[in-house]
């Protein structure tokens, strides 16, 4: 008889973009698993830091392994049940495929991660104009050429992939915020300047597992809370 697959569980929190890349491999692949959701606004547990020193989300236990940092959880999710979201490695194809999924999610992280979380912690009184620019100066640089071939997902994909998983989060993050007055208004300029990027943009917040794995409430008042502490703290 075939071992049983080891159980899984979730460390969360679903304010937190990096957890929801987490949340969405899980629910994209349908992977039965368990989650404890982790209170970022309070020092974490002795038993959390046990599972996790750094007392972050996500973490993973599979098993009696813990994995933890959200791009390395989700990695390790892909590796583990071989779908649309990944080629298996074994041809120059795949390698190439995984290659440039894994560019494509650096460039992501690396060119827009900076200006977005200036633009999401700014103080209620702050000019966002230039951030904003900055953000969508950066999007048609960077990633707009990356997305040519986008059909609607990366690389002529019609399923989403790795590349969405790992970037998802931040996408619906950036079109919620702006929705409830949060950020600058963009959705002109970018489907004017990025057409590629807003095309495939307006399709990944449409998935369901990113959609699912969203709580809009919540993360609308954390970004309202923290702003008031930020505002606050300017005062003081």
């Amino acid at each position: 008889m075939a071992a049983s697959a080891p159980s899984i569980k979730l460390y969360t929190n679903h304010g937190c973009p990096w957890a929801q890349r987490a949340e969405i491999i899980l629910a994209e692949l349908n992977i039965p698993h368990e989650q404890e959701i982790i209170d970022l606004a309070t020092p974490r547990t002795a038993e959390y830091l046990k599972i996790n020193p750094r007392g972050l989300v996500p973490s993973l236990a599979y098993g009696d392994e813990i994995i933890t940092e959200s791009g390395i959880v989700a990695q390790f999710i892909a590796d583990l049940h071989p779908s649309h979201l990944l080629p298996a490695t074994g041809d120059a194809a795949a390698a190439l495929k995984r290659a440039r999924i894994a560019f494509f999610v650096d460039t992501f992280t690396s060119k827009l991660g900076p200006h977005f979380g200036k633009l999401q912690m700014a103080r209620p009184s702050d000019d966002l104009s230039a951030a904003a620019q900055t953000y969508v100066d950066n999007i048609v640089k960077e990633l707009e050429p990356l997305l040519k071939d986008a059909k609607p997902f990366f690389g002529g994909s019609d399923k989403i992939t790795l590349a969405e998983v790992q970037t998802a989060s931040f996408v619906i993050r950036a079109f919620s915020l702006q929705k409830h007055g949060l950020l600058p208004n963009l959705t002109g300029e970018l489907e004017s300047k990025a057409p590629n990027f807003y095309r495939w943009a307006t399709a990944v917040i449409e998935v369901p597992s990113v959609k699912s794995t969203f709580d809009e409430d919540q993360v609308v008042a954390g970004i309202k809370r923290k702003r008031a502490q930020l505002a606050a703290q300017a005062q003081a």
